[in-house]
């Protein structure tokens, strides 16, 4: 049996990279593609009643999680219940399903929204999705890529074929348009928090003295902005891992992109590597925020772009290991706390301070990688515990830190 034939593992890079509305992947995309499965298996219902629990009840407000019900269930009726049960469950982000013909039950379903428009039925096969790669260590990753004298992103095309690289060209297509339409919105965020968008102001602020690494900061933020800006008004983005983490990757490698000329394929074999990091970040430990707070989404998406770049500056496998290790180990304890569950404060400017961290830990890792202590592996066990030990309120229910006294303070 070859390294590749393995019992699966991970699954395919097209389930971490997705193209969709935000803002909440969890909160609006993973309750999307339940509430269509579930209408599709019961196309006699004439109407549905859908029941929220844990994180999705508590912030579903906010992130429009029951707007996003309503439109997917279309002209069939649908109530939705924001239930405030303390019973235990499976996953915090749980809602239940229930469909009717008459005063009828036909069918119930218990859904949970892992992360990443990521969904599972409990007790049920639908949904599920193939995991195409044996491998679900970066340590046995880079051991096969050694024996086989080939990169990160070589692996996951051996993986996934050659169709693998025409998915991400498109995902990169959409990433760099979710940017460019960013840099020219204006106005409010909806939500009532009042947020002024952000990203055309900081992309067209150049002072005549500017530096050069001056530029570079106010440039990635402006790029993060944009893209984090255009999902919190609901608009289109690429899930990297999550909708409220999107904006770090797109604005390190555009950023890159524009400075030193990279073709689009080179981007894409980043964009591949990128992705490796965020598979093992998302099968060893969580990309939830509502499971293992907010280190698991910027947390993740800072080493996704940490690695994506070293791939791209063609650094070797430990220094692109050590990169993606800096990233994380340094978002460790980052707590989810949406104020009134909006992806907007601190979620925005979190996603620049990230791009700047990712852009960091690369140079950090060039110089520094013989001396390092901590494997990618071993962080991101340290962070799945880490994220279980958060208390609840500090996992995305917007019941602690900024989202508690934000209340108080009114």
């Amino acid at each position: 049996m070859t390294e590749l034939e393995k019992k699966p593992g991970m699954e395919s890079l097209t389930e971490l990279y997705k193209t969709g509305r935000g803002p909440s992947s969890s909160h609006t995309m993973g309750p999307e593609k339940a509430c269509r499965l579930f209408a599709g298996k019961n196309p006699g219902a004439d109407r549905f009643h859908a029941i929220l629990y844990g994180s999705l009840s508590k912030t579903g407000k906010g992130h429009g999680t029951d707007r996003v019900i309503e439109k997917t269930f279309g002209n069939v009726p649908v109530t939705v219940e924001f239930s405030d049960s303390d019973m235990p469950l499976a996953h915090p982000n749980t809602m239940d399903l229930i469909a009717y013909r008459g005063d009828e039950e036909i069918d119930r379903a218990r859904v949970m929204s892992v992360g990443g428009g990521k969904i599972v039925f409990e007790g049920s096969t639908l949904a599920e999705v193939p995991r195409p790669y044996g491998l679900s260590s970066f340590e046995d990753i880079c051991t096969y890529c050694r024996n086989e004298d080939i990169r990160l992103w070589e692996y996951a095309c051996r993986v996934e074929g050659s169709a693998l690289e025409g998915y991400m060209d498109g995902i990169w297509q959409s990433m760099k348009e979710s940017i460019r339409r960013g840099l020219t919105d204006t106005g409010v965020l909806p939500g009532g928090l009042g947020v002024q968008k952000k990203a055309k102001h900081l992309y067209n602020q150049q002072h005549i003295d500017e530096s050069a690494e001056t530029r570079e900061n106010r440039m990635v933020c402006a790029f993060a902005f944009a893209v984090s800006e255009q999902n919190a008004s609901g608009e289109t983005i690429v899930t990297a891992p999550t909708c409220g983490a999107s904006g770090v990757l797109p604005a390190v490698l555009y950023y890159q992109q524009r400075k030193r000329g990279y073709s689009d394929r080179e981007i894409v074999h980043a964009l591949i590597s990128g992705g490796i990091i965020g598979n093992l970040i998302k099968t060893n430990a969580s990309i939830s925020g509502a499971e293992c707070g907010c280190q698991a989404e910027v947390g993740t998406a800072c080493a996704m772009a940490s690695a994506a770049l070293a791939e791209l500056f063609g650094l070797d496998l430990d220094k692109i290991e050590y990169a993606a290790e800096i990233a994380i180990e340094h978002h460790l304890g980052l707590t989810c706390d949406p104020i009134d569950g909006l992806v907007q404060i601190p979620c925005i400017e979190r996603n620049a301070v990230a791009a700047m961290r990712a852009i960091n830990a690369v140079s950090l890792s060039s110089f520094l990688s013989d001396t390092r202590k901590i494997s990618l592996d071993k962080v991101i066990k340290t962070m799945k515990e880490t994220g279980e030990d958060l208390a609840r309120a500090y996992r995305e229910t917007s019941e602690g830190g900024l989202a508690k006294i934000h209340l108080c303070g009114r």
